[in-house]
């Protein structure tokens, strides 16, 4: 899996031209955009032959099509008016949201426990014609001109394939895809006249549909603490206080609450670390706690609150030491210490697996 220079200089302008001269009267273009950069950087490249790593389903879309909407799905008003669902189109409301939110009022809490639901096959079915109808062919058309350059428009097919080059390139400029994606999703959002009574100065707007819940985390904190035996996950000393829910892989590299990505730790160990990619030896007991040895548990106690999956969790934490290796990125060993990340620390070690 690779991309030549010009090849990655070519992938950045058409992200460009995707926002300057798509045409964009819904948010279901950001969120298909975000959602091909998440998959691509979800799939282990150990597990998956490289044509196999191309390939995206429907199915995978209409998913994370899905879990990106999920929060969406809440009543919102930074206003006095009464709060209600934000329009994510120019026209009527998207059925999905009315879907997801009656689904909400039903008891459903999390995108984990919507896959259990008897509803989540036909859901998914809506959402796969939802692609199929919009976004998965007009993404590509600048200018009312056709040009796929991410993947060729073949229609009837229950996938995509990816063009040479973009999955390196999805892998390479995540950070940037999401980023762009998410920025014009919420300038969208924000522009739909519908919205504005309720948005106000839109001041909390962006961590609202993009943000952690911080109910869920409290919970999430609860059992971490349990399994951690109270201390805290980097420096090993007990807890006193309720402690803070960190992303092991941080928030600002793999925007997405996964349960098998927290961990329990001081306030002043998850300060100091911030966006830092933790030490290699903090990468070792992460596997071995979170995936190994209580992957199992974590998945039972945390499916109602958050989205799990051991497997995609270890896929991001390998790529996100690989991109640090790239980047000769420095890794975070404890409060002011650090270490240069080197091409040994990058996998998990094989005894492991």
């Amino acid at each position: 899996m690779h991309a030549s220079p010009e090849q990655q200089l070519a992938f950045i302008a058409y992200l460009q031209r995707i926002f300057t001269e798509g045409d964009f009267v819904a948010t279901y273009k950001c969120a298909l955009l975000h959602g091909i950069a998440d998959i691509a950087i979800e799939r282990s490249s150990e597990t998956h032959d490289l044509t196999a790593a191309r390939t995206i389903t429907l199915d995978e879309l209409a998913t994370k099509f899905v879990e990106l909407y999920w929060q969406h799905s809440l009543p919102y008003s930074a206003t006095g008016e009464t709060a209600t669902l934000l329009k994510q189109s120019s026209g009527r409301q998207a059925i999905m949201l009315t879907e997801l939110s009656r689904l909400r009022e039903e008891g459903v809490r999390s995108v984990t426990a919507l896959r259990r639901h008897d509803a989540w096959r036909p859901l998914l079915a809506r959402v796969r014609r939802i692609l199929i109808e919009g976004p998965l062919w007009r993404l590509q058309i600048l200018g009312g001109r056709e040009e796929c350059h991410l993947y060729p428009h073949q229609r009837g097919a229950d996938h995509i394939c990816l063009n040479p080059g973009i999955l390196y390139s999805l892998h390479r400029f995540h950070d940037l895809v999401v980023s762009l994606s998410r920025q014009h999703w919420l300038q969208l959002i924000c522009d739909i006249k519908g919205n504005q009574p309720l948005i106000g100065p839109s001041v909390g707007l962006e961590n609202f549909l993009f943000g952690s819940s911080r109910q869920a985390l409290g919970r999430v904190g609860e059992v971490l603490r349990d399994l951690q035996g109270g201390t805290c996950f980097y420096c090993n000393r007990a807890i006193h206080g309720s402690g803070e829910v960190d992303h092991f892989i941080p928030w600002r590299r793999y925007p997405i609450d996964l349960g098998h990505n927290f961990v329990l730790a001081h306030a002043n160990c998850n300060r100091s670390k911030r966006d830092f990619l933790a030490a290699p030896e903090h990468r070792d007991t992460w596997y071995e706690q979170n995936i190994l040895t209580h992957g199992a548990y974590l998945t039972g106690e945390l499916a109602p609150l958050v989205s799990v999956d051991a497997e995609r969790s270890t896929a991001i934490a390998t790529w996100a030491y690989q991109q640090a290796l790239r980047e000769h990125a420095r890794l975070w060993r404890g409060i002011d210490q650090f270490v240069d990340v080197t091409a040994p620390s990058v996998n998990i070690p094989l005894r492991f697996l």
